[in-house]
């Protein structure tokens, strides 16, 4: 066999990535935004850019923008818009195009092969402390571990973590646990009275009144058979 023919194989492959969703295409708008929730970073993280809620996102200055969200740690690998004429843009700058119907990226076609089932995805270990309170538009994101908040989460703030998040106080802004998909995590609060819950990217926005034994109360959140569970803790 020839050294070409055994240089390299093509396996299936899934990517877990995070999504920016874009509201407006005012870079000035947008760079306000990062400056206000993300610190500057010399280890950026891949994002997928959604542009979904644009109205013209083809007029969208990426050659402005993409040096903007890097300085920020996102590094912007693909766009992802339900036209695929968008693809074209991705191109442009060296991106991969994702169809908004899609929440993976494509990869090439590989022979077929049977995968052993994979488990949950284990916690991961490193921890991100936060020992002051979490403001209305703040976003707190412990990449790659998990995120333990000693004050209180306003409404209108953001937790995300890889791992698991812990509030040992009040919890009323969002809630975002298991971002890579680890449906292992959970989410632990001293007083729940949040606004949206998400483990490994399933969502529950509380629009009503929470039962009496969880409103205001120590409480976990995990995922069983695909749905979020709440439960008073020490039941």
């Amino acid at each position: 066999m020839s050294p070409t023919a055994t240089a390299f194989d093509i396996k299936s492959a899934s990517l877990d990535l995070l999504a920016l969703l874009l509201k407006t295409a005012d870079a000035d708008t947008l760079n306000a935004a990062l400056e206000a929730r993300f610190a500057v970073t010399e280890s950026p993280e891949p994002f997928v850019l959604d542009l979904e809620a644009l109205p013209e996102p083809e007029a969208l200055d990426l050659g402005r923008l993409l040096p903007m969200f890097a300085r920020r740690g996102v590094r912007v690998v693909a766009l992802r818009h339900p036209d695929e004429a968008l693809a074209a843009l991705a191109r442009r700058y060296g991106l991969a195009f994702a169809p908004a119907s899609s929440a993976r990226l494509a990869e090439p076609a590989a022979p077929a092969a049977v995968e052993p089932p994979r488990a949950p995805e284990p916690p991961v270990a490193n921890t991100l402390i936060v020992d002051k309170p979490v403001r209305a538009g703040q976003q707190i994101y412990a990449r790659g571990g998990d995120l333990v908040v000693l004050s209180m989460v306003s409404a209108g703030a953001e937790l995300i973590a890889d791992g698991s998040i812990h509030v040992y106080s009040h919890l009323r802004g969002r809630a975002l646990a298991g971002a890579r998909g680890n449906t292992a995590a959970r989410i632990f609060t001293l007083a729940m009275e949040a606004e949206l819950l998400s483990i490994a990217g399933v969502y529950r926005t509380i629009e009503q009144a929470l039962p009496a034994s969880i409103a205001g109360r120590p409480t976990q959140v995990y995922l069983e058979n695909e749905r979020l569970v709440m439960s008073a803790l020490g039941d």
